[in-house]
């Protein structure tokens, strides 16, 4: 464990916002969550904990503690009768590791493909895509409490899962945010396997191509080409993914919006609510390619913010939270929703 100082954030955020870190520690082990809170300095910090940085905006240079998470290692444990268990370090990028899982013919998160960021942040935030949410694969996971040093494992009902949340999203007494690292994460993968093809992009490629029963690495790749279709590329264009939750009304508010926009695009849920398209509201607002300073709504989906800085003028943090409640507001004053912003502003 050795800490590093002044770090440059901006290559450790997918927004490429320019901030730095007063202090880095990078942890590979619990053994190096330890060794922190033996440092006298270092354990008297407030700790901000850092995995793929694809969910997070930047506002600033971060003064807490760094903790950035790169444990290694992916492997089988245990195959019953209804499931196969593996198991990953929470710094694997989740990308690599869901490839990784078909690759060991092991089908089970190929909807969930190409979803940036790692496997520790995966039940932090409890991510989902295409019909499919990581608590319906979820097993366990082994955490590291941060102020005694001790592991402990808690299952799904521990986790509180909720969508796009958990217990690690929350700083109240029975909340570990800030007060738990997560070290490994299980998955029951189910035995027998069979796709979940429910979501209207993949009924699409499914009469597209012909394909009636498609296996997991096809659904993989078909949902590679959907996000690639939609979403940018981090690499070329900085983003944190979709940026506003898809936000759950009653059927009697759907019914009142689609009074006076038929066109809007919703969803049922199990529980008789009714899921709303974040991208379509935004979209509808006329929002999609506009520009705040050197922050960006991308063309291709309303639903995502861009960087459209540069070296000389790099996109801050503010600019991003100004176009973003910017659209709130818009949101607000045409459909009386209030939109939740998925990443964490820091």
């Amino acid at each position: 464990m050795t800490p590093e100082h002044a770090v440059n954030l901006q290559p450790l955020n997918s927004f490429g916002i320019a901030a730095r870190a007063h202090t880095l520690v990078r942890v590979r082990s619990a053994e190096d969550v330890r060794a922190v809170l033996a440092d006298p300095v270092l354990a008297a910090s407030p700790v901000f904990i850092l995995g793929g940085g694809s969910n997070i905006v930047l506002t600033g240079d971060v003064k807490a503690l760094v903790l950035k998470v790169e444990v290694p290692g992916r492997r089988v444990l245990d195959a019953t009768t209804r499931h196969w268990l593996v198991e990953a370090g929470a710094g694997e990028p989740w990308a690599d590791f869901v490839r990784w899982t078909l690759d060991q013919g092991l089908p089970g998160l190929e909807n969930l493909a190409l979803i940036p960021g790692t496997v520790g942040a995966a039940p932090v935030q409890n991510i989902g895509a295409y019909g499919v949410e990581l608590q319906d694969r979820f097993h366990s996971l082994d955490a590291i409490d941060l102020r005694t040093g001790q592991e402990f494992t808690l299952d799904a009902a521990q986790c509180g899962f909720g969508y796009r949340d958990s217990v690690f999203k929350h700083a109240s007494d029975l909340g570990l945010a800030g007060r738990a690292l997560i070290l490994r994460v299980r998955f029951a993968l189910p035995r027998p396997w069979r796709p979940e093809l429910g979501y209207l992009d993949l009924q699409r490629k499914v009469e597209e191509t012909g394909i009636a029963a498609p296996d997991a690495q096809q659904i993989h790749d078909w949902v590679c080409a959907i996000r690639r279709a939609k979403l940018p590329d981090p690499a070329v264009i900085g983003n944190a993914g979709s940026f506003f939750k898809n936000p759950t009304v009653s059927p009697e508010q759907c019914a009142d919006i689609i009074a006076r926009d038929p066109a809007v695009v919703h969803y049922p849920l199990a529980d008789g609510r009714i899921k709303l398209a974040a991208g379509w509201l935004i979209d509808a607002c006329g929002w999609r390619g506009k520009t705040v300073g050197h922050a960006g709504v991308y063309e291709k989906q309303a639903l995502v913010l861009v960087n459209r800085g540069d070296a000389e003028h790099p996109c801050t943090g503010g600019e991003v939270m100004t176009l973003a409640r910017a659209i709130q507001t818009s949101v607000y004053e045409r459909f009386g929703i209030r939109l939740e912003p998925e990443p964490v502003v820091v």
